[in-house]
């Protein structure tokens, strides 16, 4: 039975996880983007020209708080929303030349966020790994 707060995995995994939206802040400050914003665009620098729901699945994010997310990108110039040559009843958001321009500028995100952590490479993907299985997990119970 834990001690106290810090023996819990899930309080350590919150604590964590605001440490790392923390760090991640002056970083993301620097190209006015929010760590929710940055998620949405990684998520379409790796598969571009997909629909709300495609990239509400990829970025665990429900549609109600996506929607305003990808309206703000969209004011940004970062990305787009037409419709779908397939099925005009959906909307296809896709990355403009701006959004595009910014991945590259991104890659030098995660060495800064790393850069000030002490953890080698491989601990981090262990703890990747890691994150990933008890999400995986926990969604079984779902």
């Amino acid at each position: 039975m834990p001690q106290q707060l810090a023996d819990n995995v899930c309080f350590a995994l919150y604590t964590a996880t605001n440490s790392l939206v923390r760090a991640f802040r002056p970083i993301l400050d620097e190209y006015d983007l929010t760590y929710p914003q940055y998620i949405v665009m990684h998520s379409l620098w790796y598969q571009n020209e997909v629909s709300l729901k495609e990239l509400s699945n990829d970025t665990r994010l429900d549609s109600s708080t996506l929607t305003p997310i990808v309206k703000r990108l969209e004011n940004k110039g970062l990305l787009t929303r037409n419709l779908s040559d397939l099925d005009e009843r959906k909307k296809v958001i896709s990355l403009t030349d701006k959004g595009w321009q910014l991945q590259v500028e991104a890659t030098a995100l995660t060495e800064k966020l790393v850069s000030r952590s002490s953890m080698s490479a491989d601990k981090i993907e262990q703890l990747r790994l890691l994150c990933l299985e008890l999400d995986t997990e926990l969604s079984k119970a779902e």
